[in-house]
């Protein structure tokens, strides 16, 4: 069976994004430094369509994923670049209530019953799921989410988007994890991998 893992970014404060909901990869979370080459060595599938060929990894294969979940907000960021599928390489898929449709026929819609097709991909044949944002988004499959991968950067925001927003209605729970692994670059990044315990 495959895995559902949150792979994302975060402040030390637990933060995935501004209020502002504006792309953190431009703003927040630096993309140079010591980490950036080790970190597209192990996850190549990170690397958005448009800038592979640049970064050198246009037909590199996918070491952890073939598939990719996004929020609204998430492809959101996309589409305003005006990018309507920024993961070619992957199986995309984009939960909302709120949108009618995708501005790529590539990505797939999912409306309503995001659990029940979180399992069904589970099921299939294949590499691991990535479970890519935003934190509404986390929270509502926090209970399918096998593994966290997380990359830790050295940024206190002090508000903004957590890394897991809080469900409405919902009760607060503790879930318990095991740390797998933990690496950490000279840029102060560290990547900390954890398994649902």
């Amino acid at each position: 069976m495959r895995k559902l893992i949150y792979f994302v970014a975060s402040t030390l404060d637990g933060f995935i994004a501004g209020t502002d909901g504006a792309d953190p990869s431009t703003s927040i979370f630096d993309p140079s430094g010591a980490h950036a080459g080790p970190l597209m060595a192990e996850y190549p599938e990170m690397i958005p369509g448009h800038v592979r060929s640049v970064l050198g990894v246009e037909g590199v294969p996918n070491k952890h994923f073939d598939t990719i979940l996004e929020g609204r907000g998430s492809y959101e960021i996309g589409t305003a670049a005006g990018i309507g599928d920024a993961y070619p390489h992957l199986r995309h898929l984009v939960f909302s209530t709120t949108l009618d449709s995708t501005s790529d026929p590539a990505v797939e819609l999912v409306g309503s019953a995001a659990v029940d097709r979180v399992r069904a991909l589970k099921d299939e044949q294949g590499l691991d799921i990535w479970l890519c944002g935003g934190g509404c988004m986390a929270a509502s499959l926090r209970d399918e989410i096998d593994e966290i991968h997380l990359k830790l950067y050295p940024v206190v925001l002090g508000d903004g988007i957590p890394l897991f927003g809080r469900v409405p209605g919902g009760e607060s729970e503790i879930d318990r994890f095991t740390l797998n692994g933990a690496r950490v670059f000279d840029s102060g990044v560290a990547l900390m991998t954890y398994a649902r315990a």
